[in-house]
Parts: C-alpha cells; structure tokens; sequence
C-alpha cells in the first residue's frame, strides 16, 4: 500500500480553454490549485467552513459556488436584499479565506496572445495543467514528500471530460511533452488525479473554485480592486526554481 502524502490538492477552474471561440470579454484560462496540509484540513478548514454555512443557513448542505455567490442565485439571493447582512457575509467569507491555512498554484493563459505567438498550440487547459503540476512538485520536494502518492482531486465535468484530463494529467506526470527532465530528478512522486461530483460538497473544491477566478480578473482588469485576490496573493508563496 501506497504511503500517503501529508498533502491533498483541490483544484478549479475558470473560463473555458476553447481557442475556436473567444470570449472577447473574458479570453483567459485561469487554473487553481489549493495545497494544504491534511491536518490543517480536518482541524482548521473544514470547521471554520461548516462554522459559516451554519451561521446563515442553519445547514452545512449548501455548496459555495463563487458564479451563484456573485450573481446572488440560488442558496445567495438574500445577498440582494439585505445590504447589511450582504457585507457580513462578505466579511466572514473573506475571513475563512484569510484564515485558511492554504497555499495556492495558479496559472492564467491569454488564449488570444497564445494564439498569436503559436499557429497550433496546445489546449489552453494542459498548459496551465502542465504549469501547476510542476510548481506543485517544486513545493512537495520541499515539504519532504518525495515517494508519498499525492491526490490532487478535480470536480468532475463530464465523462468525456475527465478522462481527457486524466489522460493529459498522466502524459505530464509519465515525462510527456517536455516534462521528463523533472521526473528523472523525482521519479518517485506519486501523484494521483481523483474526480468528485459538486453533490459531495467537498470543503477543499470550494475553496477552490473561490479562488480561480479572482486571479482571471486580477490578470485581466490588474488595476480593478480586488479584495479577494489580494487575500490570494498572501496565499502564493515564491515557491523556488529547480536547480
């Protein structure tokens, strides 16, 4: 049996990795990936999560959806008509992501620059793949979890969706497309792509899904105020270069 990595990953995503039809409002790719420690998960994450859905709906049911957040729908329409209890919300969201013990791994692609400067690049979605995963294998080499399998978990999109991803996740972590060079300094890391359904109400998926596309907008419109992504950027430590 595999030994287990102090770690788990949750990752996210925002705007679509389509190069045939950009968004002319919204052409990035932007991909998350939420690092944090197993034990941090259960004694400090998960409680201050379950802590706030049970303050404003009684339940720990509801799923935190940064699109239904900020479009008010859903579980979220009490945010357009209560003013007051809209910023405390807003406040004590923050607050958990202030306090969460997390590390955070981006990438954003410009798919129309990308497009520019490659007449037949690659999907925009194994790019910022490709990118994180070689980041997040930088930070687990110094976190001393060489030869632990690392479950880096995704929500599932569909069927035939995530057996793409999957199949693009093990090219990059099998030494494909120019990633060799770092698994022959570190072929014992063992990381393992899992799929969960939004129904399983995963506290590290939302986390997740708050934080991708903050740092989209922040690429996009960098002088807008935005009081999300700089909690974020207290959460994206320089990780180092390979030597």
């Amino acid at each position: 049996m595999a030994e287990f990595s102090d770690y788990i990953v949750y990752v996210d995503e925002s705007g679509d990795h389509s190069l045939t039809s950009i968004d002319a409002d919204f052409p990035v790719f932007s991909l998350s990936f939420c690092v944090v420690k197993k034990d941090d998960y259960l004694s400090q994450v998960v409680p201050s999560m379950q802590a706030l859905k049970f303050k404003y709906w009684g339940h720990d049911s509801v799923i935190l959806h940064e699109h239904e957040i900020r479009k008010s729908k859903g579980d979220f329409t009490f945010l357009l008509t209560d003013r007051t209890l809209r910023e405390q919300f807003y406040e004590d969201l923050n607050q958990v992501m202030v306090d969460a013990p997390i590390t955070i791994i981006a990438s954003v692609i410009d798919k129309v620059e990308l497009t520019k400067k490659y007449p037949n690049p690659w999907n925009p979605y194994e790019i910022a793949l490709h990118f994180c995963l070689e980041r997040l294998l930088i930070f687990l080499r110094d976190k001393d979890q060489t030869g632990k399998r690392v479950h880096v978990v995704f929500e599932c999109r569909g069927k035939s969706e995530d057996a793409d991803l999957e199949l693009a996740f093990r090219r990059i972590v099998a030494g494909a497309n120019g990633w060799g060079w770092v698994k022959r300094d570190f072929s014992s890391m063992d990381f393992e792509p899992k799929f969960a359904k939004k129904s399983v109400n995963s506290t590290g998926l939302q986390l997740a899904d708050l934080t991708a596309r903050p740092i989209a907008i922040k690429t996009l419109r960098p002088t807008q105020a935005n009081r999300a992504y700089d909690v974020i950027l207290t959460k994206m430590g320089a990780i180092k270069e390979f030597p």
